[in-house]
């Protein structure tokens, strides 16, 4: 199989959140991208952190909960997030996305600046394009 670079396969213009933006506003962010999940990056495109759906899930429901709907992304954006380098080999990520891992990843250059994600479904892509091509050729 050919080498395949995750660079090659990410999504260039997933939606994006900043720190300070509601969690309200990140949920209609992700409801009108449909994804489960983003990078929340400063005003340079540093990754700062990653937002889930189910990080939202859990703030609005406590707001529902408590009346209250002040919470920010800081405060529930998970900081250790697992990013991966646009020259990374999709076959490696795959394997590492067969363990608990995130569905959706950070693509950053060496400076920590964010390039876009990848999904497993980005990934699997990926995958079935080149067994596509590798049956073509050797039939």
């Amino acid at each position: 199989m050919e080498s395949l670079k995750v660079g090659d396969y990410m999504n260039h213009r997933p939606v994006t959140f900043n720190p300070d933006m509601t969690v309200a506003e990140a949920v209609e962010r992700l409801l009108n991208g449909h994804q489960t999940g983003g990078p929340v990056i400063d005003e340079q495109k540093r990754l700062l952190g990653f937002l889930s759906e189910q990080d939202c899930l859990t703030k609005m429901l406590e707001s529902s909960y408590y009346r209250e709907q002040v919470a920010r992304v800081k405060d529930v954006m998970r900081k250790d997030v697992l990013s991966v380098k646009p020259y990374a080999s999709i076959i490696e990520l795959g394997q590492q996305m067969l363990g608990v891992k995130p569905k959706v990843y950070p693509v950053v250059d060496d400076d920590g600046l964010l390039l876009g994600v990848i999904t497993r479904a980005n990934v699997l892509k990926a995958i079935d394009i080149q067994l596509h091509a590798g049956y073509e050729r050797a039939g």
